[in-house]
């Protein structure tokens, strides 16, 4: 529907839980975990350009990355695993943009990213900023997991994936689930991994 004819241009989404998360000023008490895994779950990567009967999720991402941060990071403590299963949350209500895109939007797609980024952070008890260290490994799990979903997923010839996203070391693609999952199920997966960090925090 559109904007009344006037009216500043409508900037929340009304999620299933019922809450309406501004995307201007992104409050932590409008973010729900039901929302964020209901939502990452529908999201597919790659512009949904992979193999396979389903598409290959941002939850089913996430859950991989989380599992290839630990495998890299064995003494990972809980707060840097739920940072690194959160680490593309904000994509539940912004979507999926895929990084050349990203570099044809600019700087406003970043901004809003981050705003939505903090305020989930700070939602679950996170530092809204993450620091430079755990930052940087997540972020080689986030590319390992790339090149895996790159080759066995979306058509990436080897050198072709090694070019873009760096070649894993010490690990394999086999070692991890990349089978693309129906989206109940994989929200089911994520919600969980999510109860059991949470629980490891208290």
């Amino acid at each position: 529907m559109a904007d009344r004819v006037g009216a500043p241009p409508r900037a929340w989404q009304r999620m299933l839980s019922g809450r309406r998360l501004d995307l201007l000023d992104p409050s932590p008490l409008d973010i729900e975990i039901g929302d964020i895994a209901h939502g990452l779950a529908r999201v597919a990567r790659w512009n949904g350009q992979t193999s396979g009967d389903h598409a290959f999720s941002v939850a089913q991402h996430s859950l991989l990355v989380e599992d290839i941060f630990r495998a890299i990071v064995p003494s990972a403590p809980p707060t840097a695993q739920l940072t690194a299963l959160l680490h593309d949350a904000p994509e539940y209500v912004i979507g999926d943009m895929i990084s050349p895109f990203k570099s044809v939007v600019g700087g406003g797609y970043k901004s809003c990213e981050e705003r939505l980024q903090h305020a989930i952070h700070l939602r679950y008890g996170l530092p809204a900023s993450t620091g430079q260290g755990l930052k940087k490994d997540i972020k080689r799990a986030d590319q390992i997991a790339a090149y895996f979903e790159a080759t066995a997923l979306a058509g990436f010839g080897l050198a072709e994936a090694a070019e873009f996203f760096g070649r894993p070391r010490g690990l394999s693609a086999d070692q991890f689930d990349l089978t693309p999952k129906p989206a109940k199920q994989v929200e089911k997966a994520f919600t969980a991994r999510f109860h059991k960090i949470e629980a490891d925090l208290r």
